[in-house]
C-alpha cells in the first residue's frame, strides 16, 4: 500500500476527511437517517431495512462508529447502535463553518469556455 501523506495536511482537515469518508457511501447515510428517525437503540433491525447483507451493513456500522457519529452497546448477543449525540453535533457544527467559509455569490467560473471555430 502506498504511504499517506496525511501528516501534511492540518488535524482539522485530517478530521473533516474522516467524518467526509464516512459520510460518504449512501449505505452509511441510509444507516443514519434510520438511526435518526429511530431515535433510539437499534439493534437487528438494521439489516432489515437495507438491501445488503448482513456482514456488509456490519463493516458499514464500523466505519461509522470508528469515526465517531455512532455509537454501539452490547445487550446479550447483539450490539445496539444509535447517534453519538456529542460527536453528532461537532461535526454538524464543522461542516456548518467549513461551508459557511465559502461565499455563495462567488462567481469565479462564470467566465465564458473559449470557443473554437
Amino acid at each position: 500500500m502506498g504511504q499517506t501523506k496525511n501528516d501534511k495536511f492540518t488535524t482539522a482537515q485530517n478530521e473533516m476527511a474522516v467524518y467526509a469518508k464516512a459520510l460518504g457511501h449512501p449505505a452509511r447515510i441510509a444507516i443514519l437517517e434510520y438511526l435518526v428517525k429511530a431515535n433510539s437503540c437499534v439493534c437487528g433491525d438494521i439489516v432489515d431495512e437495507l438491501p445488503l447483507s448482513q456482514s456488509t451493513v456490519s463493516q458499514h456500522l464500523k466505519e461509522l462508529k470508528n469515526a465517531g457519529l455512532i455509537e454501539g452497546t452490547i445487550e446479550g448477543p447483539s450490539v445496539c447502535y444509535c447517534i453519538n449525540n456529542k460527536t453528532w453535533s461537532m461535526v454538524k457544527e464543522k461542516f456548518v463553518v467549513f461551508f459557511d467559509s465559502v461565499p455563495i455569490d462567488s462567481n469565479c467560473c462564470s467566465v465564458k469556455p473559449i470557443q473554437f471555430l
